[in-house]
């Protein structure tokens, strides 16, 4: 289990990178984006807490009430990710494009979930139903959701932002 945290840390700090490079994210948009990254790893305990209490699901690695802990700092990271996509999309598209980004991320997180972390790796077991998928999808995309918001609240709304050039671009 460490070298597979490990190893997805380092394709989520490699994104995070390349998504504060192309975007062009200032500062205080980066420090947003981790403080809500943080936001939802804190969150996000209490979640993994409740859905072991429950029988939702469990990590094969460890029997805890929460994921293994090296998860954590990996979950920052890649939620920072999400918020500067969701501000992206928000700064093009409006609301409209970010319910769209949050749907389909519901989607693509629940299939994230059952085929990577439980049929390939065999790192979750859920409990059987339908129901809990649709629970994941929805823990994906409001945690992302909170992710924004945080960003949002430390950084401002992402229509205030102008796009910090880099040398030799010209804006």
């Amino acid at each position: 289990m460490t070298q597979i945290i490990i190893l997805a840390s380092c394709v989520y700090l490699s994104m995070l990178v390349a998504a504060i490079y192309f975007s062009r994210a200032n500062t205080r948009r980066v420090a947003g984006a981790l403080a809500g990254g943080g936001a939802v790893a804190l969150v996000g305990a209490g979640v993994e807490a409740l859905a072991h209490a429950r029988g939702w699901w469990r990590y094969t690695s460890d029997d805890t009430p929460i994921g293994p802990v090296g998860m954590y700092p990996a979950i920052v990271v890649v939620f920072a990710f999400l918020a500067l996509i969701g501000w992206i999309v928000a700064r093009r598209f409006g609301r409209r494009g970010t319910a769209v980004f949050l749907c389909a991320l519901a989607v693509v997180g629940a299939l994230r979930d059952y085929f990577i972390a439980v049929k390939l790796l065999g790192l979750i077991v859920f409990a059987p139903g339908a129901l809990l998928a649709i629970i994941d999808g929805f823990l994906w995309a409001g945690l992302t959701a909170l992710a924004i918001t945080v960003m949002r609240v430390v950084s401002g709304p992402a229509r205030i932002d102008r796009p910090e050039s880099r040398l030799g671009d010209s804006v």
